[in-house]
This record gives structure tokens, C-alpha cells and sequence, in this order.
């Protein structure tokens, strides 16, 4: 799908990387990035380096927007259970959209596979940051190990999303369950 319009080409070209990348993969030509934002080559070039910094540009705009789709907000009440709930209550129902195709932070690190690629530090720590969410809310739900319970979480999460992502599987609660389940065994009330 095209980009046009009044944005600037690098918003079209960000807006057109995030919507490749996550729907094709990193592997996307320039020709098709550019092509699909309605930005030349040269163009491309000229604001950023390689298509490398184009993708890691791209999951760096769109993680203020991610996490605050999953994360309930500073002023939104709830205990610290809820709060962790929240979070996969609202990822299942993003995992019911059609054109879901799981965490894109997820994608771009399995897919990457190089830990130095500018794209994987982005998205290392975009999942960083959901990670200590988890773990200070944890903490103050009274968890027996907050930074355990943290990254089981993030398995469960992970787990979940590459499941519903590849069409394998469909969360209908499953995650929800499974998060009550291991807050039950770590003591967060």
C-alpha cells in the first residue's frame, strides 16, 4: 500500500517501513520500501544511511505507541495483579486482528539475529522496557522474586505472541489463564 500525502518523506518512508517490515519481514528491497512510500532512492539515502537504520528508525517511532496499547496508563488505577493482567488481557485482543502477525519487536529480533544490527538494539530494548514494567509491578504485588516472575512473564508473553502471530494458535484467555497462574505461584496479590 502506498504512502502519500502531505507527510514528509521520511515520515512516509518510516510509516511505509513499519507496515513492510512487520507484514513481509526485514528482508523488504529498498526498491519496494521506497516505492511503497513514495520516496526515490536517492531520497532514502539522503535521510538515512542504509535501510538498516531505515527498519531500527521505524521500531523506535512505533514503541511509545506498542506500549501504550498493552500498558495501562501512570493514572490508571489497579493493583499491581491487574496492571500485569492488562497487559495480556490487551495483548489477546490485539491478537484477534487480522493483520496481526505478533510482537514486532519479536519478529525483528528472531529475524535479525545479529544482537549489533541497529534494529535489534531498538527492539532489545523495547522488550527491556516491557520487561521491567513487569518486574516493578511484580515488586510492588509482593512477588517472592520479581525479576523471575518478570521474565517468565515475557516467555509467556513472547511465547504467545509468535503463537497467535504465525496463525498456530488462538489465545481466547490462554495467556490470561497462564499469567493468573504463575502471579498465584509468586505471591502477587
Amino acid at each position: 500500500m502506498a504512502t502519500t500525502g502531505k507527510a514528509s518523506p521520511r515520515d512516509r518512508l518510516l510509516d511505509a517501513a513499519a507496515e513492510l517490515f512487520y507484514r513481509d519481514g526485514v528482508s523488504i528491497g529498498v526498491e519496494a520500501l521506497c516505492r511503497s512510500a513514495g520516496v526515490s532512492k536517492r531520497s532514502m539515502y539522503q535521510l538515512f544511511d542504509s535501510k538498516d537504520e531505515v527498519l531500527a528508525a521505524s521500531l523506535e517511532r512505533r514503541a511509545p505507541g506498542y506500549a501504550a496499547r498493552l500498558m495501562p496508563g501512570p493514572d490508571d488505577a489497579g493493583t499491581p495483579r491487574e496492571r500485569i493482567l492488562y497487559v495480556f488481557e490487551q495483548a489477546e485482543k490485539s491478537s484477534t486482528a487480522p493483520e496481526y502477525m505478533g510482537c514486532p519487536f519479536l519478529a525483528a529480533l528472531v529475524e535479525l539475529k545479529d544482537p549489533e544490527h541497529p534494529a535489534s538494539v531498538v527492539a532489545r530494548a523495547a522488550k527491556e522496557t516491557l520487561q521491567e514494567a513487569f518486574r516493578a509491578q511484580a515488586e510492588l504485588g509482593g512477588a517472592h522474586d520479581p525479576a523471575l516472575l518478570a521474565r517468565q512473564l515475557m516467555l509467556v508473553f513472547d511465547g504467545a505472541s509468535a503463537r497467535a502471530g504465525a496463525k498456530l494458535e488462538s489465545l481466547d484467555g490462554l495467556t490470561v489463564e497462564t499469567v493468573r497462574t504463575l502471579l498465584d505461584a509468586a505471591g502477587v496479590a
